[in-house]
């Protein structure tokens, strides 16, 4: 386990957060605690697998696109990689589960738990729909018996395509239709009539906060490293309700804001807009996240953030080698798909997420505003984690909110 010291005493951060410490603070170390089993039961542990997962996925998408701004929905592509590994022989699901990190769980009931799962983060409250399907080119002659399996586990059935410009609507309006209208286009050219099997994965999340924001849409400066500070619309709440804390090893400043049914965000704000994220990304991992929501402090403060509105797609197959799948990619032995030898031509992968103002609580009214300042006007990683599981459903590195756009 990572050991992360944290500056835990608030009234040192002045009004620009980070940059100002008063002349008599005092840091505060959380002493070593001994270990304990953070993770418990199957949900908890499933959790923790999709968010490793996602968290070296992310990691390898960031390494192709130092400078870009990227996200992901991790919970989506492992549902669709879990639905392809009941295609495969013995030897390729080891593969993959290694991959999704399920090799951890030493669960029997690995499926049925992240049916459970899955079914409770889609539930109409958290505000987040999701799509994950399989389908396959026209050349193969797909096996019913792994179609039926599929279906009766995860309520989705394989799909054989055709080929052309059918199978691009097909694709799109299924997608559409899964995230309640709100992923569109999916698919911007028909899948090559030579492709072999596609895994499709989206996920529409639009999150509510616990607490509101009073001011939006004011415009502010967003720092960009090596470039005119640009501005973008904020939303801005005083004597703001968050867990906070200074991690001096990373230099960043984590703050955790609640959001409604059991949903958080993580924000990890660089001191500096220059500041390489690579050790930070190299550090996150399910128990690192896990030890923040239990370590982080309870503070009020003026929140300054972004309204991020954003929709972001790619084809992932190129990351798989870097998760260790170089192999598996060259022999996948999906045996029980497809009469011929299959291979998985593409993954790709769409989000689309909104953060609205409105929050369903005011802040405490307070005879003094709070001193403490946090203004995420800089580049950026942001998760959001649902927190009875601890999976990780998005997460993200804003370089520049402008050009973000749905």
């Amino acid at each position: 386990m990572k050991q992360t010291t944290f500056l835990l005493v608030f009234v040192v951060l002045l009004n620009i957060c980070w940059a100002q410490l008063e002349s008599g603070g005092e840091e505060v170390v959380v002493e070593e605690e001994e270990h304990v089993e953070l993770f418990t039961t199957p949900k908890t542990k499933m959790g923790a697998a999709i968010s490793d997962f996602g968290y070296n996925l992310f990691r390898a998408l960031a390494s192709h696109e130092a400078s870009a701004n990227i996200f992901l929905s991790p919970i989506s592509v492992s549902a669709v990689l879990t639905q392809l590994s009941m295609g495969g022989s013995e030897q390729a699901q080891r593969q993959l589960y290694r991959a999704l990190r399920y090799h951890t769980l030493q669960d029997a009931q690995l499926h049925n738990t992240l049916k459970d799962l899955l079914t409770s983060v889609k539930t109409s409250g958290k505000g987040l729909s999701m799509a994950a399907r399989l389908y396959m080119a026209r050349r193969l002659r797909p096996k019913q018996d792994f179609f039926k399996v599929v279906e009766q586990q995860y309520g989705v059935r394989p799909k054989a395509l055709l080929g052309g410009a059918k199978d691009l609507k097909e694709v799109n309006d299924w997608v559409s239709q899964q995230t309640g209208r709100k992923v569109q286009q999916f698919l911007s050219k028909p899948l090559p009539r030579t492709s072999g099997v596609n895994a499709v994965s989206s996920t529409y999340f639009k999150g509510r906060w616990v607490t509101r924001f009073s001011q939006s849409g004011t415009l502010e400066n967003f720092q960009v490293d090596g470039g005119t500070p640009v501005q973008v619309p904020m939303m801005q709440q005083d004597n703001y309700p968050v867990k906070m804390g200074v991690d001096s090893d990373l230099r960043c400043t984590i703050a955790q804001v609640q959001m409604q049914d059991d949903i958080s965000m993580f924000v990890f704000l660089p001191e500096d807009v220059t500041t390489n994220t690579t050790l930070l990304e190299e550090s996150l991992t399910a128990e690192f996240v896990q030890d923040l929501s239990m370590a982080l402090q309870p503070a009020q403060l003026s929140l300054l953030l972004p309204i991020l509105r954003l929709s972001f797609s790619t084809d992932l197959l190129p990351l798989l080698g870097d998760l260790g799948l170089s192999e598996w990619l060259e022999n996948p032995e999906l045996d029980d798909i497809s009469i011929q030898p299959a291979k998985l031509s593409s993954v790709h992968h769409k989000v689309v997420m909104e953060m609205a103002p409105e929050g369903n609580q005011y802040p405490v009214a307070t005879l003094e505003p709070s001193h403490l300042t946090y203004r995420v006007d800089r580049p950026f990683i942001y998760l959001i984690r649902d927190e009875p599981s601890g999976a990780l459903l998005f997460i993200g590195k804003v370089v520049n909110p402008k050009d973000l756009t749905i």
